[in-house]
């Protein structure tokens, strides 16, 4: 769809430009044929009326009537082929006009449906296209828009309750299962820690599909947020280049900066080092670590996915990118990351970039 909310059937052509142009372009073709057909028949008729004029003549004006003949047919001809183009093009721009219009007319509901539309998402599929008018074929798009989007609504409600269920109602085994850890086996016992760590492991993964499921949902309730606060309450070294105002989560804002940190410290070489950089609503953070194809690097926000080497049973779930670019997804900005070669020390950059309403140095 185009910025104006019409749509493209062709590059740089919008729809209603195009029913305008045929409109036109079809009157034209037409309009030329007509005036070939009279144009034709006018100079048979002139060449009959000639002919009569000139029989009527007696001997000596024959020459020169059939020469004056020969001449006014002509003219006559001429002049009405110049006036019959001239008015079929000035009839032509009319019909453009004409056909400018109706196509406005005609596509002013898809306009309607396009805003509207535009203003849907996965996570804000609530509202509906609700088109009004006659019953006609728009309005039967219309229908099957909101149908569409009414089952897509009830899917992803689903998906986040079963997420969110699941989760609260595994916390409770997890947690008395630790407990009986700690209490039946001895601290000297070898697969006392294995279990201890493996429980972690599993409350770790829990806790992030609520976190994952919740940022999903959207932002219930927003509120004005110094974005380099929460950096540097996460992380005391980041370096605050502008302060930003972020309309959002603050508890969400928070857990965005902390996975995104600790992602960068848990997949980091030893004596490697990051960097956090805040810039207004922008958030850049740096880490050295293993180098990374740049195909593998969109991946890494997928759940559950790990780069290339890494320990799929360490102490990260492989929700931590994921969860990154929810949050900043349901904040109406973007997380991206790029990958550093052997020469810069591997490792990657991730991008947070999130619309702010006042900045301040």
């Amino acid at each position: 769809m185009s910025p104006s909310g019409t749509g493209y059937l062709g590059a740089g052509s919008t729809v209603r430009t195009r029913i305008a142009l045929v409109y036109g372009g079809v009157f034209l073709v037409l309009g030329a044929l007509l005036l070939l057909v009279v144009n034709l028949l006018v100079r048979a008729g002139t060449d009959g009326q000639a002919e009569a004029i000139v029989a009527r003549a007696d001997e000596v004006a024959v020459v020169e009537a059939y020469r004056i003949g020969d001449d006014v047919g002509r003219a006559a001809n001429e002049q009405m082929l110049m006036w019959s183009c001239l008015a079929l093009l000035v009839i032509a721009c009319g019909a453009v006009v004409v056909g400018w219009w109706t196509a406005g007319r005609v596509l002013r509901p898809v306009h309607e449906m396009t805003a509207r539309a535009r203003r849907l998402s996965e996570r804000d599929l609530g509202g509906r296209l609700a088109v009004r008018g006659p019953d006609d074929e728009l309005k039967e798009l219309g229908d099957t828009i909101d149908a569409l989007l009414g089952r897509l609504e009830t899917a992803f409600d689903s998906q986040r309750r079963f997420i969110a269920n699941a989760s609260h109602e595994l916390r409770t085994p997890l947690a008395t299962q630790r407990a009986a850890l700690q209490v039946g086996l001895d601290e000297d016992c070898e697969v006392r820690q294995v279990l201890l760590d493996t429980n972690r492991h599993s409350e770790r993964l829990l806790d992030g599909l609520l976190l994952l499921a919740r940022s999903e949902r959207g932002l219930a309730e927003r509120e004005d947020v110094p974005f380099a606060e929460v950096v540097t309450e996460e992380y005391e070294d980041a370096a605050v280049a502008e302060h930003g105002v972020v309309r959002g989560s603050r508890v969400l804002l928070r857990q965005l900066v902390r996975n995104l940190v600790a992602n960068a410290v848990a997949y980091n070489v030893p004596g490697g080092s990051v960097g956090v950089r805040v810039d207004g609503g922008v958030l850049t953070v740096v880490n050295t670590g293993p180098v990374i194809s740049p195909d593998d690097v969109e991946g890494l926000f997928e759940p559950f996915r790990r780069g290339e080497g890494r320990d799929r049973t360490g102490p990260g779930a492989g929700l931590g990118l994921s969860i990154v670019r929810s949050i900043a997804t349901a904040h109406g900005g973007t997380a991206t990351a790029a990958a550093r070669g052997a020469d810069e020390g591997g490792g990657l950059v991730v991008t947070v970039t999130l619309p702010v309403t006042a900045t301040r140095p």
